[in-house]
């Protein structure tokens, strides 16, 4: 297989695989299918930036081809050691023996872990530099953005930052640059991304963006791990990961639910009515339609939550565990929330739900809502005001 090598800027070439098919990450459906990006600058000293998916070698070295012969690869880097980036990396360094191989001072750690690797492999941290002759390399340890391993390496010649997993999205194109792709596909993809791989360390993220400006560095290109990469309008994505990691509240509400014979999908519908009653957004999710990332996805510019599910074996259903259990791990944040549901004779669903929203330090507004079997007339009013009360709360928080 003939795979192209594709120019980035003067010196620095994309030299990754593109995955068209996997459609889940870790449990976040990835729609467009992901890239798995390695970068090859071509300096005195030859330079790889991070690996690909191990299925994926031939791939790289095949693109590496197109551009040089492989052993001539004097130093390689990882920026990330999570195994869709390093997953050739220890095998690469025993086949092509570059001079030197470097990782952050967690992912020497790590890669010894993943790969029970003996190899020498040279530490790096914050603020240290990397001649590569004609040209040098400095670098930032990011740790938990979104691994304790991870790094940014600058090359200040070519005003180039590459980003490892920040500022990626997973998305299979034939582009490779942001700028050539349809903005919408963009906007979404980023954003989920964002939302279920980033979210939990927004604060983080907020330190990382504030480190990166106290820098200076003057950055024209940034060359992500994974998706298009950027070099245009730089200042678009940075605004972007501020306003998602600020999770400012918006009016809209959330409205998330599952239902055995749909009772608790009236009482989400009547919720619906009295949100929009009240002049919030409603959007109104149900767990047989749809997938947990679109939740979390819908989430991230939501100013609450409100949760249903009937009671099923003294419990909630388990398309709600899941759901519950994600959106926890996430930690969004800024949010107001209830729960609701029906049931046949015990009902303990919406007191689960109400404790898990709790647990997410979510501003619960309202004591749980619950009917036995069909909501008569008198529920649906409950659950009409209580959509009210929560547009009229947003309202007052905007």
């Amino acid at each position: 297989m003939i795979n192209k090598a594709i120019k980035v800027s003067e010196h620095v070439y994309w030299v990754g695989a593109i995955d068209w098919t996997i459609r889940d990450f870790h449990g976040y459906t990835t729609k467009r299918g992901s890239s798995y990006n390695a970068y090859l600058i071509l300096a005195d000293k030859i330079t790889l930036i991070d690996t690909v998916k191990a299925p994926f070698k031939d791939e790289l070295l095949s693109r590496i081809s197109s551009l040089i012969d492989p052993r001539d690869i004097d130093f390689m880097i990882s920026n990330h050691s999570e195994m869709d980036h390093s997953g050739c990396f220890a095998e690469l360094v025993k086949e092509l023996k570059p001079e030197k191989a470097y990782a952050s001072t967690m992912g020497v750690k790590t890669l010894a872990n993943h790969f029970n690797f003996t190899d020498e492999i040279i530490a790096l941290k914050t603020a240290d530099e990397l001649s590569l002759g004609n040209m040098k390399l400095s670098f930032m340890e990011t740790r938990m953005l979104h691994w304790p391993d991870s790094m940014f390496t600058y090359l200040e010649d070519e005003n180039l930052l590459f980003s490892q997993d920040a500022f990626g999205m997973h998305l299979a194109s034939s582009e490779r640059f942001v700028d050539e792709i349809d903005e919408n596909i963009i906007n979404y993809e980023a954003a989920t991304y964002y939302a279920n791989i980033l979210l939990p360390y927004s604060q983080l993220v907020l330190n990382l963006i504030e480190q990166v400006k106290n820098a200076g560095l003057d950055i024209w290109i940034i060359a992500p791990d994974h998706g298009p990469i950027w070099r245009k309008d730089l200042g678009r994505i940075l605004e972007l990961y501020q306003q998602w990691a600020n999770q400012k509240p918006t009016s809209k509400a959330v409205v998330l639910y599952d239902t055995m014979w749909h009772s608790t999908e009236r009482m989400a519908r009547a919720i619906e009515e009295g949100l929009i009653g009240g002049g919030a957004k409603a959007e109104v999710m149900s767990m047989r339609a749809h997938h947990r990332s679109e939740v979390v996805y819908e989430l991230l510019d939501a100013g609450a939550l409100i949760a249903g599910s009937p009671t099923l074996n003294n419990n909630i259903l388990p398309s709600m565990a899941d759901v519950m259990t994600y959106l926890k791990g996430l930690k969004p944040k800024n949010l107001l929330g209830a729960a609701f549901g029906s049931y046949g004779w015990s009902g303990e669903s919406t007191a689960y739900l109400n404790d898990i929203l709790a647990e997410m330090k979510i501003e619960l507004v309202s004591d749980p809502i619950k009917t036995k079997y069909v909501p008569d007339p008198d529920s649906l009013t409950l659950c009409y005001n209580l959509g009210l009360k929560i547009a009229e709360k947003l309202k007052e928080e905007l």
